[in-house]
């Protein structure tokens, strides 16, 4: 059992092998420090910063106090498809040991973990190196470079508190009785996604008692704010790499301007802080049914409140993918058509 351990790595996104490497590794230093750097070639489709990454394993680690998290933007690791014809700089990476070893004020005994076939665990290069050098189990069945270049193939691999970076949030919308309820219930069925609900049918069974009788324009804040964290919750439990969300912050504003007659600045804020991935909008061209919640059933009604919605669409610059189909077993075909090759990348 060494004293002090040292772990670099990208770890974007975090996946359970490299979470398996830092358990052996763990297992070989009483205290063990890892060390996360910025990603040199970061995928397109997903924005991760240093604290993201530095949350998930602090989070992951966090019953495990002998683990210790740090981030550096300031020391680079370069990114190897496979390490057959990496050549080592030894000088350079010396340096950046050094660095390392300063800045976090390790022994001078400290062990530095690499997989089996990383480059620094060639007999050559350790005997160059600052560090004494010992290694974790290479675990072929988790590739790292695959996993970062399209993790969503890779999606069972990358670690749950990774994955709500991960995963892509579709709101559906529309106007009363457009099927939406029952559509986010069969899409987070087809894809075995967490979903959230829509906040303004719970909230008034919850705090106005199952009538909207009572509703004012102080509800729409703590509404927006349920629905905030309904999502937040729903993402970070994802367990697919798409999300499910029944209406969105701009259905609320829609319904606080038709019956408040003004807008509501939270609320506003909502739908730009809370930004949602993608917004699939259901045309208001299906029957209309009175559940004892619904109160704009006449066709002069539903166009103006369809229309509500387009509007603010536009301002908030959100352009949602139309569904105009009539029939509600339609619609669903056109919605997994959009999910498929906006998510998984598939063409119809």
């Amino acid at each position: 059992m060494y004293d002090t351990g040292l772990m670099i790595g990208h770890f974007e996104p975090l996946h359970l092998g490299q979470m398996r490497s830092i358990l052996d590794a763990a297992g070989q230093a009483k205290t063990l420090h890892i060390v996360i750097t910025v990603h040199p070639s970061p995928h397109s489709d997903f924005t991760i910063t240093l604290q993201d990454k530095a949350r998930w394993l602090q989070m992951a680690c966090a019953d495990l106090p002998f683990i210790q998290i740090h981030t550096t933007d300031k020391v680079e690791l370069p990114l190897h498809d496979n390490f057959d014809d990496v050549t080592i700089d030894v000088p350079a990476s010396n340096a950046k040991l050094q660095r390392l070893i300063e800045a976090l004020n390790l022994p001078t005994d400290t062990v530095l973990f690499v997989a089996d076939n990383h480059p620094l665990a060639n007999s050559n290069v350790q005997e160059q190196l600052a560090m004494t050098v010992l290694t974790t189990p290479l675990l072929p069945e988790f590739d790292s470079y695959a996993i970062a270049r399209d993790p969503i193939a890779h999606w069972t691999a990358i670690h749950p508190q990774a994955r709500s970076e991960y995963t892509k949030t579709i709101a559906i919308v529309g106007g009363e009785s457009s099927g939406k309820t029952t559509l986010v219930h069969k899409l987070a069925n087809y894809y075995g996604a967490t979903f959230a609900l829509e906040m303004g049918r719970l909230y008034v069974a919850t705090d106005l008692g199952g009538r909207e009788i009572g509703l004012q324009y102080s509800d729409y804040g703590p509404i927006a704010l349920n629905h905030a964290q309904a999502i937040r919750e729903a993402a970070a439990t994802a367990t697919a790499p798409v999300t499910i969300i029944d209406t969105d912050f701009v259905t609320t504003q829609a319904f606080c301007e038709e019956y408040e007659g003004r807008t509501h600045p939270f609320v506003a804020a909502c739908i730009d802080e809370f930004r949602l991935d993608h917004t699939i909008m259901l045309d208001n061209n299906t029957p209309w049914v009175d559940d004892g919640m619904r109160s704009l059933g006449t066709p002069d009604a539903r166009g103006r409140f369809e229309q509500r919605l387009l509007d603010i669409f536009a301002q908030h610059e959100i352009q949602p993918y139309m569904i105009d189909a009539p029939d509600y077993d339609e619609r669903y075909k056109q919605a997994l058509v959009i999910i498929d090759e906006l998510i998984y990348g598939k063409k119809a």
